[in-house]
């Protein structure tokens, strides 16, 4: 892969920058592979099937792989195990753990959000009293962020689909505010030659400006003290510290500084103006890809109008419903609803957030449990991947094989298995629904998520 000249031009004089070892590093076709798991379904990595993984070092949950593995062929991936996600991007849990200490009963934007990565992550870092809403504009991009956040398990949690200027017509206010912001791509380059192909100065404008646009809606939703994370997987300066220094002159924020080791070779860089703290990670520099993150604090609150008059009234389960509901689940859940013809169940921190979002449109909130059939539970496939999901109801465990036959929607034979709904599990982690019935069993694996690649023979 050889870098454009017209690129090498465009980040001359940029912090960190070192012309001869990024072309060198494209040059050479190393990539990095890494995954970082999910620690309320994993608590020993060794139980995976990585023996070889070597620790990220700004992730607890981080991990790089010797070579890349045939990921969809691993049923750990499709219980929620573990996310395969970019290393550096994992930077975020720095910010975090030094930003936000104290972590209990906060309020959460992922604004741009799909795929999952940072959502995933984020709800990793976050107590189980802290809500989580995650979002991302444009509607065939939500699936995804779905299925993952699905699998990942955790009830505390709300998809959304909206642009960022609707947030503003709610009365909710976050403490925290992760802008994952859309960018020309530079820096993923090695992974997606097209990236390169695509990219151009003006695009570099576009996205800069786009990014302003998207921080400028988003800033009201903010409550003074709170923090706004931003970051890009992109190079240029337009799009990393003139946005800092944009923020910094348009609004009462502070750029704060991260305390980082040395030995990882991340670089702090000053904005050129207002010398906001900004942090380049780059490929030649550390295994993983570009990324740049900044983190704002909010100094002063500022107005914001919410519109409540069309705010939807969310309708109850019945007494019975819930009632039945709860013998699906661990205790926790205490406030039943029907979202979209489904019921979910949600804890009163997550209630009270979907309230307040009523005006905008909700994807998902909490666990979702199925659509009623007169008093039988018609269970959803999200309940089965729930960390709320009840001890006590029937499972089978699956080896690998059977566990990736019931992953491609094939019939499963389950001799001696109790009749009626099974939860489907490989190695303890629930995969989904099987109906066992006298002469068969229903694999109630969603058709959308089935796994089409063979194994080898």
């Amino acid at each position: 892969m050889t870098i454009p000249a017209a690129f090498n031009k465009h980040m001359a004089g940029a912090p960190g920058w070192q012309e001869a070892g990024f072309c060198a590093i494209h040059a050479s076709g190393e990539q990095v592979q890494s995954i970082r798991l999910n620690p309320q379904k994993v608590e020993d990595p060794a139980n995976l099937s990585f023996p070889d993984r070597v620790q990220v070092p700004w992730s607890a949950f981080g991990y790089y792989l010797p070579v890349r593995p045939k990921y969809t062929l691993d049923p750990f991936l499709h219980a929620g195990a573990y996310y395969v996600q970019e290393a550096s991007s994992m930077l975020l849990e720095q910010a975090i753990l030094q930003l936000l200490p104290q972590r209990n009963g906060l309020r959460v934007l992922d604004l741009c959000a799909a795929p999952g990565g940072k959502s995933t992550h984020l709800r990793s870092l976050l107590p189980d009293d802290s809500v989580l809403v995650s979002n991302e504009v444009i509607k065939s991009r939500v699936s995804v962020l779905e299925e993952n956040l699905v699998k990942w398990g955790n009830s505390n949690q709300v998809i959304t689909c909206n642009d960022p200027r609707d947030f503003s017509k709610t009365d909710l206010l976050f403490d925290l505010i992760v802008v994952d912001a859309p960018c020309s791509g530079s820096g993923l380059f090695r992974r997606d030659p097209k990236a390169m192909n695509e990219w151009s100065e003006e695009l570099v404008d576009l996205c800069s400006q786009r990014q302003q646009r998207i921080l400028s809606d988003i800033w009201p939703c903010l409550k003074e003290n709170g923090w706004l994370i931003y970051s890009t997987c992109s190079y240029s300066m337009q799009e990393d510290e003139q946005v800092v220094d944009w923020m910094l002159s348009t609004y009462d924020t502070v750029a704060a500084p991260l305390q980082l080791e040395a030995g990882w070779n991340i670089v702090e860089s000053l904005s050129p103006v207002k010398k906001g703290y900004g942090y380049r990670l780059y490929p030649n520099l550390l295994q993983g890809e570009g990324f740049f993150l900044s983190a704002f604090r909010k100094q002063q609150a500022t107005e914001k109008k919410a519109n409540r008059k069309n705010r939807i009234k969310l309708e109850k389960a019945s007494k019975q419903q819930a009632q039945d509901g709860q013998e699906w689940l661990e205790p926790g859940l205490s406030a039943f609803y029907m979202l979209n013809d489904t019921m979910v169940g949600m804890s009163g921190p997550v209630l009270s957030v979907v309230e307040a979002l009523s005006p905008l449109y909700i994807r998902r909130a909490g666990v979702t449990m199925g659509k009623w059939a007169g008093r039988q539970l018609l269970p959803d496939h999200a309940l089965a991947l729930s960390l709320d999901l009840g001890k006590k109801i029937p499972r089978v465990e699956l080896p690998a094989s059977t566990a990736l036959q019931f992953l491609r929607k094939e019939e499963i034979h389950m001799d001696g298995a109790r009749q009626g709904w099974n939860l489907a599990a490989y190695k303890g982690l629930g995969l989904g629904w099987l109906k066992v019935l006298p002469n068969r069993s229903n694999n109630y694996y969603p058709k959308d998520w089935r796994i089409l690649m063979q194994s080898d023979r």
